[in-house]
């Protein structure tokens, strides 16, 4: 009887560890790279929501081109505090500098002003029953988050969703001694 039970037993953890497999499988086969990411155009891009959904992850997809919102003190540069460049997760498009990162408290990555002028777009957002002002990306036009009249420094507080968001910390300065 043992024997048997053994057997089943073996069966179905071969039966489930081929299904993981598979499951791994098709997850790494559907992931398409992303063509249209890059540091260093600065270039709009156009590119459909049927396209980008082929080429982003789930959850970047649903916040950058559907406008999701993730939860708060979830994403991983709510607390967050390297020095570095953030760039949009989506095309690669410069966004904000470190040093202009603080810590607000709302539960979400906050900066009080944008890299260049143009790395982001302004859009009227009257869902919710109110009206906030949406943060786009200048280059892909993926959604980013919502600009308040609360920061620091420049009076603006630039809330953004982490999952939306690349981070590239700045290279360590190589000493030579003579």
């Amino acid at each position: 009887m043992k024997t048997l039970m053994n057997r089943y037993s073996l069966a179905w953890l071969g039966i489930l560890l081929g299904i993981a497999v598979s499951i791994d499988s098709a997850a790494q086969v559907a992931q398409v790279p992303n063509p249209y990411y890059s540091r260093t155009d600065t270039n709009e891009i156009h590119v459909s929501n049927s396209e980008w959904k082929k080429i982003l992850p789930e959850a970047l997809y649903l916040v950058a081109r559907e406008g999701a919102t993730e939860q708060a003190f979830t994403g991983a540069y709510t607390d967050f505090d390297g020095v570095g460049t953030y760039y949009c997760a989506v095309c690669g498009n410069e966004l904000f500098r470190s040093t202009a990162k603080f810590a607000s408290t709302c539960g979400w990555p906050s900066f009080y002003e944008p890299l260049r002028d143009h790395s982001v777009i302004y859009k009227d957002d009257y869902s919710h029953n109110m009206h906030r002002i949406e943060v786009r990306c200048g280059r892909c036009d993926s959604h980013l988050g919502h600009v308040f009249d609360d920061g620091p420094v420049t009076g603006k507080r630039y809330c953004m969703n982490s999952v939306s968001l690349d981070f590239e910390p700045d290279q360590k300065q190589l000493i030579f001694k003579k």
